[in-house]
Formats: structure tokens, C-alpha cells, sequence
């Protein structure tokens, strides 16, 4: 394995840029990440604010190896991709699908729900604006583990007899592995044939495995960033045995080149991929942003291995910040760096 830069290689090259977005998304308006230039190519460090460095280590793992050990060779040229509608108004729902293509190339879309401040009334008026605006598409809803199992089990339910078997999966819809065990098995009790996807039972767990070993969940999401890396991140698919959705930590267009990557080399990629989140930037660092057309994003490439494109001058210097907000990043980097350290020796 390619040894661990020291923070002042990483740091040597790296900009932090703040991104806008067009509308709320987990909590976000703007999207802060550092963004690292390495031998392989560029990187993104990007943990949520709220992240501390134990956390954090696994998402400078995953750009340690995206810019100095490299993405690989993929498997596929093109990733299907799903459409992501944030948790906003029916009468906001044509604009966010129109960043997406025709409607009949979208091959699914998956729909926040279960937003603070929001009721099961308003994510009910959003997935059927979304059914039926693009009436081929297949649906998820993503919960972010924000309903109490009660609350699962009626909402599931209820959206279930809306679309029928339009629904593809239920996405968190409780948190914690054990209680999502608990929702499967009920589910199952009552006749309910919905699948069930684990994603921050995978990527905040210590053990990811543990979804499968428990039956917790049918397919799982998986995120490069917190898993550490697209090696690990494909590790932990194999082992699990289930299948997988990859998608995004809300990435600038650097940071998606390791999701298309993973997508890529899976040996099978049963659902279209939520690696459209580009889409929900107000403004990007390439010219060319990876925002999925006709249902799909290609995987970038140079001389047959996944490489991310290359960021604009102009758009760095746009998005640029320094001073304190530049010290933070620094700071979390270090931090983050110290704790690979530590487990490495």
C-alpha cells in the first residue's frame, strides 16, 4: 500500500472552495470541501461539519487514495443514475426533475422524507407529483433513519398502497441496525413486500457487515468517502452479499469520480446509482459537471483507470475561501491525518 503523505504533501496543493446549492439538502445551503491534488490525479476531502476526527480519518483515506493511489480500472463505461428530489414542495418538484433529462430516460427517483418541520401529508404530495410526472421511473424514499418504528410501519404502509410496486425500497427508514432488524421482520409479519435499504447503518457502523449478519436490511447503500475508499468500500459489498446502491456524500464533481468508480467495478449493479447530486450544486469547480443525461453518468477516464476531471482555474478562484474557514479545513485535515497515523502503526 502507498504510503501516507504527510499533511504539509496534502496540504501543499489543496483548496477549500464553498459551494451553493439550490435548495436544502441534509441539513446543507452551501457545500464546503478541500479539495487535494496528488500523483493520481485531484481528490475531495469533504466531512460534514459535525464530523470529528475519528470520522473524518476515513474520508481523507478515501482521497489519499483517489489522488496518490489511484481509482482503478471499472468494469462498465456507464453508471445508471436515479434522479434525487430533496424534500421541497410539490409545486417545486417539475424543476428539480427538469436538472435531470426527459422524463422517460430517468430510471428511478429517489425522495427525501421524513424532513424536520415536515409531516407524512408533505412527503405524500412529493412522491405523487414524482409519480406522476415521471410515471415510468422506478421510486425510493430515503427516511435518513428520522421516523420512530411506529412511524415506519404507517408510512411504509401508506406510501406503499399509493405507488404499489412502483416502490422499489425504503431507505433507512429507522436508525441503527438492530431497529431497522426489528422493521424488516415486522414488515415481513404483516405482508408488506417492500425491500429495505441500510445506509447510515453501513457507513456510520464500526462493523458494516453487521446489516447482513442481522437480516437488517435487503441491499445497502454504500458511500466511498466514510467507508474509507473505493477498495474498502467494494470490500465491504463482497462480503456482505447484498446488493448495492452507490451513492453520494453530496460530492463536487472531484468527489463523484470515486462514486462512478466503485459503480464501475462492482460485478453487479442490480439499481440505478444515486451519483446525480451534482445536480443540486448551484455552481461546480469543472466546466463540465457530472450531472447525469438520459438516465446515466459515463465514468471518467484517462488511459483506461477512473480518474476525477479536472477542476477550472477560473471556477476555483471563484469558490475559493481562505483565512479561518481555510484554518479549519487545515485544522480538521490534521487531525483527521493523525488518526490514520495512529491505527497504521
Amino acid at each position: 500500500m502507498t504510503r501516507l503523505p504527510d499533511p504539509e504533501e496534502l496540504l501543499d496543493d489543496a483548496v477549500v472552495v464553498r459551494l451553493p446549492m439550490r435548495t436544502r439538502f441534509r441539513g446543507q445551503i452551501v457545500r464546503e470541501a478541500m479539495l487535494l491534488r496528488g500523483p493520481a490525479g485531484w481528490a475531495e476531502f469533504a466531512p460534514f461539519p459535525e464530523y470529528a476526527a475519528a470520522e473524518s480519518a476515513a474520508w481523507l483515506d478515501a482521497a489519499v487514495e483517489a489522488g496518490w493511489r489511484g481509482l482503478g480500472a471499472p468494469r462498465r463505461t456507464h453508471v445508471p443514475i436515479n434522479a434525487t428530489m430533496p424534500a421541497v414542495t410539490a409545486g417545486e418538484v417539475p424543476a428539480v426533475l427538469e436538472r435531470y433529462g426527459r422524463p422517460e430516460t430517468i430510471p428511478a427517483v429517489k425522495i427525501k422524507v421524513a424532513e424536520p418541520g415536515q409531516n407524512l401529508a408533505d412527503d405524500l404530495a412529493r412522491i405523487r407529483e414524482v409519480a406522476r410526472l415521471v410515471p415510468h421511473a422506478g421510486l425510493r424514499v430515503d427516511a435518513n433513519g428520522g421516523w420512530s418504528h411506529a412511524e415506519a410501519l404507517h408510512a411504509i404502509e401508506t406510501i406503499s398502497a399509493v405507488v404499489g410496486d412502483r416502490l422499489e425500497y425504503a431507505e433507512q427508514p429507522v436508525a441503527g441496525v438492530e431497529p431497522l432488524a426489528v422493521l424488516r421482520e415486522e414488515l415481513h409479519r404483516r405482508g408488506v413486500p417492500i425491500l429495505l435499504a441500510a445506509d447510515e447503518a453501513v457507513r456510520k457502523a464500526e462493523d458494516p457487515l453487521r446489516v447482513a449478519r442481522l437480516g437488517a436490511a435487503d441491499l445497502i447503500v454504500v458511500k466511498v468517502p466514510p467507508l474509507g475508499g473505493v477498495g474498502r468500500a467494494a470490500e465491504v459489498v463482497r462480503a456482505s452479499g447484498l446488493d448495492a446502491v452507490v451513492s453520494s456524500a453530496l460530492d463536487t464533481s472531484i468527489g463523484l469520480a470515486a462514486g462512478l468508480a466503485l459503480a464501475a467495478r462492482l460485478d453487479s449493479l442490480p439499481f440505478a446509482c444515486g451519483l446525480g447530486t451534482a445536480a443540486l450544486l448551484a455552481a461546480d469547480v469543472v466546466d463540465h459537471p457530472l450531472i447525469p443525461w438520459e438516465g446515466a453518468l459515463p465514468v471518467p477516464l484517462r488511459d483506461g483507470v477512473v480518474v476525477a476531471p479536472e477542476p477550472a482555474e477560473r471556477l476555483l478562484a471563484e469558490h475559493r475561501v481562505e483565512g479561518e474557514r481555510r484554518a479549519w479545513w487545515e485544522e480538521r485535515l490534521r487531525a483527521a491525518h493523525a488518526v490514520l497515523e495512529e491505527a497504521a502503526s
